[in-house]
């Protein structure tokens, strides 16, 4: 059997791992440090009809939040300092899935069940968003194609 290609492990061993509620934004911000604190920029309100509703940078976007199947379960993940590869800043997005390190780990910061996909000035479109149907569609075919029918049982 090989070794599998991508490892999780948990940040402590002997604690909970956090609960976290990742947002996708439909934009893209080059800054990846600390952004504390957020409450003077980014103050989510739910409506009652479910949909947020946040400004951004002076723009109006509103989210729905969509619950992660049952069996599945989100991690937030980051390599450690050591394990991390020295890369240009425009490579940052890349990953070489065929490095020649056969197996590499990622330590896991938080957990989720549920994410809110924002879009500009309406609620996204459930049929159109690519995330919205990445966790409905892709999720439930995946399930499809790894799962498998007992045998039926042989008649005497």
């Amino acid at each position: 059997m090989s070794q599998p290609m991508l490892c999780l492990k948990p940040e402590t061993l002997c604690g909970e791992i956090p609960k976290a509620k990742p947002h996708l934004l439909p934009c893209r911000v080059h800054y990846n440090g600390s952004v504390e604190p957020t409450q003077s920029f980014w103050d989510p309100k739910t409506g009652e009809d479910g949909i947020s509703t946040a400004y951004f940078r002076g723009r109006k976007l509103q989210g729905r939040t969509v619950k992660l199947p049952d069996g599945c379960r989100g991690v937030v993940a980051a390599t450690s300092a050591a394990e991390e590869p020295s890369r240009r800043p425009e490579e940052a997005d890349v990953i070489d899935l065929e490095a020649e390190t056969p197996q590499a780990s990622l330590q896991v910061q938080a957990e989720f069940d549920e994410i809110v996909v924002w879009a500009h000035e309406a609620a996204v479109d459930a049929s159109a968003d690519p995330y919205m149907r990445g966790v409905e569609e892709w999720v439930a075919l995946a399930e499809k194609i790894h799962s498998y029918a007992a045998p039926a049982p042989k008649e005497k």
